[in-house]
């Protein structure tokens, strides 16, 4: 039976719980948040024990593995302390606030001979999974173009207020909604990001970046072109892709549909559960890491996104558009980036 503790009783945390119930080998036992309350809340279905803090947890609850629900910053102390007591970690997404934490936390858990997986949910949605089945296929032929759209609210009082907190979150609407965006169109286009521009905005009188759009051109040539937008007119979540011979348009809106030859056919149809279903299926994956399995996620893949997030910033910032060299040096974002000439 594998023990699995939850720090962080926030939004999702209840997914994981439910996810966790489902699965025969794995027992929720114990949840921590700094709040007992919301802590109690997550645990009690489950007959969790219940701690605000974690380092008290990991000492106390007998666990094998935990899940890292926190604010962003909040993850690199968390994973090392979860690899010196010899816990297997499932983390959140975006994995850390700087590649150099990225980096940290993959040496910690690799000297402590613990699995390491990130969260990044979209590949588990079941309307991702619709799509990556159709590029499977091989009917449309190679992805050439993808467009990413994603609306989000960034207005003061709309989300807990760490998310307006640059130290925190590591930024503002790119790092959480774009990191989704970002994760979802380089795992379909099927290649690492080359080079990229970006621009954003700051509306509200909140002190991180509440929109943003980057183009972007992967290592196989695939250009994708990620924009997020607050308080939009329509609700939108949007990846539309665009191969040699038709589109794919996935949705968690309007399901997972497929445009050839002048028709369009409908591969997935959103269901309620489909989010429950993601954490399931994630959690899922985790177990089987544990088992001696290979992630679905790679941490470089995780580790990645934080860099062209990181990356976005700088290139925003100086209004020039930037190469991510291969072989970059990884400690420092701004010394991977060149300007394109």
């Amino acid at each position: 039976m594998i023990r699995l503790g939850i720090i962080g009783a926030g939004a999702v945390a209840h997914f994981h719980a439910e996810s966790a119930g489902r699965i025969s080998n794995v027992q929720l036992a114990a949840v921590c948040d700094l709040q007992r309350e919301p802590a109690e809340r997550v645990a009690s279905p489950w007959g969790a024990q219940v701690y605000t803090d974690y380092v008290a947890m990991f000492g106390e609850a007998g666990l094998d593995a935990v899940i890292i629900n926190t604010p962003h910053a909040l993850h690199l102390d968390m994973v090392l302390a979860a690899a010196e007591h010899g816990l297997h970690v499932l983390v959140e997404k975006p994995m850390a606030t700087t590649v150099t934490d990225c980096d940290r936390m993959i040496q910690a858990c690799r000297d402590a001979g613990v699995s390491l997986v990130i969260g990044q949910i979209q590949h588990f949605l079941p309307e991702k999974l619709a799509a990556e089945d159709v590029l499977a296929g091989g009917e449309l032929g190679q992805v050439r173009m993808i467009r990413d759209y994603r609306t989000t609210d960034y207005r003061p009082g709309t989300r807990p207020e760490w998310f307006f907190s640059e130290a925190m979150a590591g930024g503002g609407a790119l790092m959480n909604i774009g990191g989704h965006c970002l994760d979802r169109s380089i795992w379909f286009g099927g290649a690492p990001v080359e080079s990229l521009n970006a621009s954003t905005l700051k509306r509200f009188g909140v002190p991180v970046e509440t929109d943003g759009a980057i183009s972007l051109t992967l290592r196989n040539g695939v250009h994708v072109n990620v924009v997020v937008v607050s308080d939009a007119t329509q609700r939108m979540d949007e990846v539309l892709i665009v191969c040699e011979h038709g589109t794919i348009s996935c949705s968690p809106h309007s399901g997972t549909l497929v445009r050839s030859n002048g028709t369009t056919r409908t591969v997935w149809e959103p269901r309620p559960q489909d989010i429950q279903e993601g954490f399931f299926l994630q959690l899922q994956d985790f177990i089987r890491v544990l088992d001696g399995g290979t992630p679905k996620v790679s941490v470089e893949h995780a580790r990645h996104i934080v860099e062209v997030v990181l990356a976005s910033y700088a290139a925003a910032e100086s209004g020039t558009p930037l190469v991510i060299n291969e072989s970059g040096d990884a400690t420092n974002a701004k010394r991977i980036l060149s300007e394109v000439p």
